[in-house]
């Protein structure tokens, strides 16, 4: 699928091609360019064994990046990072190397009676004293509550208060306690002993934070909870206000850090009359790796599916920039990794963007367009996608979206993640939201959860659709198309809906 040599001669003379002739282009040719059988051909690549999973700072993850470069690459979009392809942002891998907690001088056993967080900070830390917050005790009671520099013993909650949904996700009551400055938060489970060892390493973005250091967490033991109550931890359960306990408690974790790094793969399409004005087509090429030396997460649809498309839609706007039709504004085709650590590669982009935000009309980002949801009971299920965030940031984003689809598209376009109330917070999930947090307005296109296969080994290409996955592609090179070349930059005229908790 490389345009050749004189394709690219072409496409080099008429960077310059007048802003009539892109105006009453058409772009139906160019989007019939994007076809499954090219998806298809690429995706078996991008999700194929060689590729390890492409989790996050490993040399899976690299491999992807270098042929999601050379495609870039070989069809003649210019570096998008001043020079070169790839954006680098650091990791670090922690590796747990010692872990003991001791209450009143008996010692517990990892795994045995407790676990720790592997984003903790190595440090040994005493407390005479601890604050108790029993089952009973309400996230209300806690909002003025004063635990700065304190241990705190965590009781699940009698009626448990689910966060919003997610990956991630934790009551209300713990959202306050988390914010509350506390040393550290020991959380009582009841899974212990635990069967299989928890893991010894992790991976973080950076080892700087942007706020105060968290506090340190660990999940203990219905025994180690009962070893610091003593004779009154029962009688401590029914109170419904936090309580102060006495015992000596120490803590101790420590651990060594690698130094290691990623990359977002970034190409430029120069624009011609607005090109100092942006659009990016963004997805992330990540996934979660392997486990072991046979088990490997291939991430077909998570989120190869959208990697593989914005390559095609790149080579569609290369074809047609080379047939005098470029876009007006510039193009930026981005793939990001770390979204499956926490948007790691996006929010790293938003923190430090090749181009101005202010001049970014929009970011349209495909995170998993290649299956059908088995749960959605209504309508045509090989011709939907869902679409989301048209509806936030921007008036201007369904009237185009809706117009797009009804011209060129004719998809079903299914709102149902747009809900306020959507318990699965799909609008905060995907790499947009970090374009959308600095102001950018954005659409963010997805099939649906991926019943049995979401974070699975299972996510394989033998399982896409193709067919439905190039109509949803084309629907994106469409939506991009007209946003490309409009006369003005998107409004910003709806404030940013903000999430009820950290993600």
């Amino acid at each position: 699928m490389q345009v050749n040599k004189q394709s690219l001669l072409i496409l080099g003379l008429l960077f310059s091609a007048s802003s009539f002739a892109q105006k009453v282009a058409k772009p139906e040719a160019y989007a019939k360019t994007i076809t499954a059988a090219d998806l298809k051909k690429h995706l078996y690549i991008v999700a194929s064994a060689e590729m390890e999973g492409r989790e996050t700072a490993t040399e899976g993850q690299r491999k992807a990046a270098a042929y999601i470069e050379t495609q870039f690459r070989n069809l003649g979009l210019l570096p998008g990072n001043n020079g070169s392809y790839q954006q680098f942002y650091p990791v670090t891998q922690d590796s747990l190397t010692e872990a003991s907690i001791e209450v009143n001088g008996q010692k517990f056993l990892l795994d045995k009676d407790f676990n720790v967080s592997i984003n903790n900070m190595p440090a040994v830390q005493a407390f005479s004293e601890l604050v108790y917050i029993g089952p009973n005790v309400s996230a209300d009671s806690l909002r003025n509550a004063n635990l700065q520099g304190k241990l705190l013993l965590v009781a699940q909650e009698a009626t448990t208060q689910q966060g919003q949904g997610g990956r991630g996700a934790m009551s209300p009551r713990m959202q306050i306690l988390n914010t509350k400055g506390a040393a550290a938060i020991l959380t009582i489970s009841a899974n212990y002993p635990r069967t299989q060892p928890a893991s010894r390493k992790g991976a973080q973005s950076t080892q700087f934070f942007k706020r105060s250091i968290p506090p340190q967490s660990f999940t203990i033991s219905e025994g180690v909870a009962q070893a610091i109550g003593g004779k009154n931890y029962e009688s401590l359960k029914t109170e419904a206000a936090a309580k102060t306990v006495m015992a000596d408690v120490l803590l101790n974790v420590q651990k060594a850090t690698k130094m290691m790094q990623s990359s977002n793969v970034l190409a430029l399409l120069p624009g011609t009359d607005l090109k100092d004005e942006y659009l990016f087509i963004t997805a992330h090429y990540d996934h979660l790796g392997k486990r072991g030396d046979s088990v490997i997460y291939y991430g077909a649809d998570d989120d190869g599916s959208g990697t593989v498309s914005v390559i095609e839609m790149a080579e569609a706007f290369v074809k047609a920039k080379a047939a005098g039709h470029g876009p007006r504004r510039s193009i930026v085709f981005m793939t990001v990794s770390g979204e499956e650590k926490g948007l790691w590669g996006s929010d790293y982009y938003g923190s430090h963007p090749v181009y101005p935000l202010e001049k970014t009309t929009a970011d349209l980002n495909i995170d998993m367009i290649g299956r059908i949801d088995s749960d959605r009971k209504v309508g045509d299920s090989t011709n939907y996608v869902y679409v989301v965030g048209d509806d936030k940031l921007s008036s201007e984003l369904r009237t185009i979206s809706e117009m797009v689809n009804k011209k060129s598209g004719k998809m079903e376009l299914d709102y149902k993640f747009n809900d306020p109330n959507d318990t699965q917070r799909i609008y905060f999930r995907s790499d947009h939201y970090n374009f959308a947090k600095h102001g950018v307005p954005i659409i963010f296109y997805y099939d649906g959860m991926l019943k049995g296969d979401y974070h699975r080994p299972t996510d394989t290409p033998d399982k896409i659709n193709y067919t439905l996955m190039a109509k949803r592609a084309q629907l994106v090179f469409y939506t991009a198309w007209e946003m490309a070349n409009r006369n003005e930059m998107l409004k910003r005229d709806i404030s940013l809906p903000i999430p009820s908790r950290s993600f």
